[in-house]
């Protein structure tokens, strides 16, 4: 089983406010990147039958700040694929953010969503 280039897992999850450590509702760079994590994992098992390892990271980018209350949409491409390793890239972008200005409970889509985090890396799994 050999993965093709171009194939694309995507996640959406809630930001609860639990996750917030600092001012503003601010959650930490550190909650996006264990999403990819997670995408990069299924993305291994969906293209290698297997749950693969993320071993590193070549560049991450913030481009702007995740808050508790967001809805954050992560995605993994398989960029190239070599023997054991797995070129990916990844993005995470808000697609939906409260607006506690407008009430407690009160929220938006976001269109076009706002891009918060991109980064490649690199999958290995099993030879």
């Amino acid at each position: 089983m050999t993965p093709s280039p171009g194939l694309t897992v995507t996640h959406r999850r809630y930001v609860p406010y639990s996750h917030a450590h600092y001012g503003g509702s601010l959650v930490d760079g550190a909650y996006v990147l264990g999403l990819f994590g997670d995408v990069a994992t299924e993305l291994a098992v969906r293209g290698d039958g297997d749950e693969g390892l993320l071993a590193g990271y070549d560049e991450v980018t913030f481009h702007a700040p995740v808050r508790a209350g967001d809805v954050i949409e992560v995605a993994a491409t398989l960029e190239r694929v070599g023997r054991r390793s797995r070129a990916v890239s990844f993005t995470a972008q808000v697609v939906c953010r409260a607006e506690p200005a407008r009430g407690d409970s009160a929220a938006a889509v976001l269109d076009p969503p706002l891009l918060v985090v991109s980064a490649r890396g690199t999958v290995v799994v099993p030879g």
